[in-house]
């Protein structure tokens, strides 16, 4: 996803996905992949969000949390939300909550 000055991508190798300025990295948001098993799909679950603090306040979480959780859904995935910036998201925007993994 490229915006105005940022790009995210998405590291399946580490779990995770990037978001860069100018091609230096300055934020991720890790999950761990959970295979519930009984035919359901995997679960992201998404349990860390970190923006470097040079670049904190300018709005960056929000486009890389976006680009996460809908790549996520593009793949059939659903994900969770350990971690507080993600669920913090979700709230913000609703429309997400539907794509989060139900409790077993």
């Amino acid at each position: 996803m490229a915006g105005v000055g940022h790009q995210v991508t998405h590291d399946p190798q580490n779990h995770r996905y990037v978001i860069t300025i100018d091609g230096a990295e300055v934020g991720y948001a890790v999950y761990v992949l959970e295979s519930p098993g009984d035919d359901a799909p995997a679960v992201r679950d998404f349990n860390h969000t970190v923006i470097d603090p040079g670049f904190r306040g300018q709005g960056l979480s929000s486009p890389l949390i976006r680009f996460a959780l809908e790549d996520t859904l593009g793949a059939d995935l659903t994900y969770r939300a350990t971690c507080s910036a993600v669920e913090h998201f979700i709230d913000k925007n609703p429309g997400y909550a539907d794509g989060l993994a139900r409790p077993v």
